[in-house]
């Protein structure tokens, strides 16, 4: 009688267990056979369209070794895969309602965040620096005093510029714009001095104007920007899956060449070398993967 009472009970837990499992987004995606993806239009080279309009990019690739896993965990490898299109402003809020599963682009990972969102394994560090024209001579954050910048509405960039703004006195006036390519463009034609955003980000823009060499980064950083595909908070068996194909995908070596597709080789649609060699704190995140939202664990 004992063995059977030990054997019901064990086959509750499991029964219980592959349950909780089941919950959350998992449960969800199950239940509509398909997994959503939020995607950004100009965040090159992380999610971007290309010339037949479809989202590429290094976060969607990554993404795609995400979507495998939960193929795999769900045992529905004809899991449909719809792809949403998402700004800095409404990416968090589309994950919160449910209209994306995961956000593939070039957010920023921060504690601020976590209280509304989870992130999974970083996938690149970045930092917080501006461009501007060389003409210009903006070496340094004091240089911008009074000036007229710019940034993306709904991220950290503007945040801490404005945060920046108040405390140092410096009386720049803070204008958004509605994504990068728009920032960047304020530049180009002199509405803005200056705009501020994630290195990467600023170095990809430049790259693809039509005379990058008109154009500077700062060599002064803000901060320290670690990236994060995007996922809802509270969803351990979710998150397990995503955390998962992230450390198997550094593990294996498999980042190297993904990497270097997108930062060390031409990319589309203009064919444009970032030649952006992957850095030490990235390095370190591959060796010992962490999804911190701490600053000071990337330094």
């Amino acid at each position: 009688m004992k063995r059977s009472v030990s054997f019901l009970a064990t086959l509750a837990f499991a029964f219980s267990f592959h349950a909780a499992a089941q919950e959350g987004t998992l449960k969800k995606i199950k239940d509509a056979g398909s997994i959503t993806i939020g995607h950004r239009d100009g965040s090159v080279p992380f999610s971007y369209y290309d010339d037949k309009q479809q989202p590429v990019g290094y976060a969607m690739d990554l993404c795609a070794r995400i979507v495998d896993a939960v193929k795999a965990e769900l045992k529905m490898q004809n899991l449909k895969v719809n792809y949403q299109l998402v700004t800095s402003a409404n990416r968090i809020p589309l994950m919160a309602n449910g209209t994306i599963d995961i956000e593939c682009g070039s957010t920023t990972n921060n504690l601020d965040r976590q209280k509304q969102v989870a992130f999974t394994i970083t996938h690149f560090v970045t930092a917080n620096r501006w461009v501007a024209k060389r003409a210009a001579r903006i070496n340094k954050l004091d240089d911008l005093k009074g000036k007229t910048i710019v940034s993306t509405a709904g991220t950290t960039n503007i945040k801490q510029i404005t945060e920046l703004n108040g405390q140092k006195n410096l009386g720049m006036n803070i204008i958004s714009a509605n994504g990068h390519p728009e920032a960047f463009q304020m530049v180009e034609t002199g509405r803005a001095v200056a705009f501020v955003m994630d290195d990467i980000l600023l170095y990809s823009l430049a790259a693809q104007s039509r005379s990058p060499k008109d154009y500077a980064i700062s060599a002064e950083a803000l901060s320290v920007e670690p990236y994060g595909i995007m996922m809802r908070r509270d969803d351990p068996a979710f998150k397990k899956v995503v955390d998962n194909a992230m450390i198997q995908t550094y593990k294996s070596g498999a980042i190297n060449a993904i990497y270097d597709k997108w930062f060390q080789k031409p990319v589309p649609p203009r064919n444009i070398n970032l030649n952006v060699p992957m850095s030490e704190q990235f390095k370190k995140v591959i060796k010992n993967p962490t999804d911190s939202g701490d600053p000071k664990d990337y330094q």
